[in-house]
């Protein structure tokens, strides 16, 4: 069978129209990264410095396409490991969860649907604007996760619950069909964070 140039072009577009991974995406992920445990870091003696690696050491997670996906800078979530706009086109919504009548839960269901390569969770939705980590370097992203007026209310201790063992964080490292792992761990994760907050919270330049 001959397939026309113009329907060539409708199914390369598909993926898009659709909002699943592009094959280049699919066939070029590589294993995602490793995380360092905080004991590497022990050799740094000036305990700010020390705090602010282990930080930077976690910023692999969160500046990874997993979370930034999720903590976009404008009201449309993005996709893929290049972060393009959400396709098919939806907002944010006044809670996070989409607006009336696209709300997150009408695609993304529980759990991941790998037939279609739709990602899921049962509280699949975006964070709040002000904790937007796209296009910001490491070091405001930290005093931003440390800040209650842009982190939810949350004290320091209630971040690294959150990190370590919130189970929509935790999709970092299960998202599915076509989609690269975020680096390390959860558990890893939670190792960094805690151990860079027993060492002072401290944020890199």
């Amino acid at each position: 069978m001959i397939i026309s140039a113009k329907r060539m072009d409708l199914l390369a577009a598909l993926p898009v129209a659709l909002g699943l991974p592009l094959l280049t995406e699919v066939y070029s992920a590589e294993q995602p990264a490793t995380l360092a445990s905080p004991q590497s870091f022990d050799g740094i003696g000036d305990t700010a410095a020390r705090s602010a690696a282990l930080f930077t050491e976690a910023g692999k997670v969160l500046t990874s396409p997993r979370c930034v996906n999720c903590h976009p800078a404008g009201d449309r979530p993005l996709q893929g490991e290049k972060g393009r706009l959400h396709q098919p086109p939806v907002a944010r919504g006044a809670d996070g969860f989409g607006a009336v009548p696209m709300r997150c839960a009408t695609c993304h269901q529980d759990a991941n649907f790998n037939a279609a390569g739709m990602p899921g969770h049962p509280h699949w939705h975006l964070a709040p604007r002000e904790m937007a980590w796209q296009g910001k370097t490491l070091g405001e992203i930290c005093a931003q996760i440390k800040d209650p007026a842009r982190n939810g209310g949350r004290s320091l201790q209630q971040i690294l619950t959150h990190m370590a063992t919130d189970t929509l964080v935790g999709w970092a490292w299960a998202p599915g069909f076509g989609r690269e792992s975020a680096p390390g761990s959860q558990q890893e994760l939670g190792a960094l964070i805690d151990a860079g907050m027993k060492t002072g919270a401290a944020c890199p330049a």
